[in-house]
């Protein structure tokens, strides 16, 4: 039976979702916080594997449940529905990014993670499809057995879960490998190695914006999985912790500003 992806957050992440589950076969049901009258436009764009629905119609219809908000809203989210479910946290902890700032985040007590899993204690949490941009979620997505492949981890304390999981990236287009738990997801929050950059392609100075644009809408370098196993193994725990958007490539600054004016982050 088609399994069906219940998606949280219409914003660029959860619309590339969206556009690569129904691509590789998936039903999804898609949701906001807006309701679902507002995603006419995009149900009729990703066709009829998908359509929308309130956050407990996405919930109680997903074999897998994707989160794709702010980490700031993690506490809106219903724990009772999600009980039992195999959630994917997409979320990032980016404190310069509005008032959303913990001290248990900033010291290293705990992961992002494991600040959903206590939210969501009975959930079947994983961590992944939270460490490349929008643009390359869809950009660097292939084929199984294409050389140009790349690698995303996954980290998470249920077995069972993260084989689910895994099972859905590598048919949405990535090779998947292991992180480890939810305390060691450290290793693929942004800052690290893994983290944005090893996805997206180099965007030479001197480029017009349009120029830059083009280049870095792109498919990165393929991240093959004894890398990716590298760049998890030697990662150093960022300080301070948490992500830093002007420290992005300013081409991704420009076009996130530029979607987030015109609605759609």
């Amino acid at each position: 039976m088609t399994q069906t992806i219940g998606i949280l957050g219409s914003g660029l992440a959860g619309k590339a979702i969206a556009h690569l589950a129904t691509a590789a076969g998936y039903n999804v049901v898609i949701a906001n916080s807006r309701g679902p009258e507002t995603l006419t436009s995009l149900v009729e764009d990703l066709g009829p594997l998908a359509r929308a629905g309130t956050i407990e119609e996405a919930i109680a219809a997903g074999d897998i449940v994707n989160l794709s908000i702010p980490l700031a809203s993690f506490e809106k989210l219903p724990a009772d529905k999600l009980a039992s479910k195999i959630v994917v946290d997409q979320t990032n902890y980016y404190p310069g990014m509005g008032d959303f700032r913990r001290a248990d985040l900033d010291n290293a007590e705990l992961t992002s993670s494991e600040l959903l899993q206590r939210h969501l204690p009975e959930a079947r949490l994983v961590k992944g499809l939270h460490n490349l941009s929008w643009i390359h979620m869809e950009a660097d997505a292939q084929p199984e057995g294409s050389a140009t492949r790349t690698t995303l981890p996954v980290a998470g304390d249920d077995a069972e879960a993260k084989a689910e999981v895994t099972k859905f990236i590598e048919k949405i287009g990535f090779n998947v490998v292991d992180a480890g738990s939810l305390a060691e997801s450290w290793r693929i929050e942004p800052e690290t190695g893994i983290y944005f950059w090893c996805y997206a392609p180099d965007v030479p100075d001197g480029l017009s914006h349009d120029e830059a644009k083009r280049v870095y809408q792109q498919p990165g370098k393929p991240l093959s999985r004894e890398e990716a196993r590298k760049l998890i193994e030697t990662a150093k725990r960022p300080s301070p912790i948490g992500g830093n958007l002007a420290a992005m490539p300013q081409i991704h600054v420009d076009l996130f500003m530029e979607q987030a004016s015109a609605g759609t982050v």
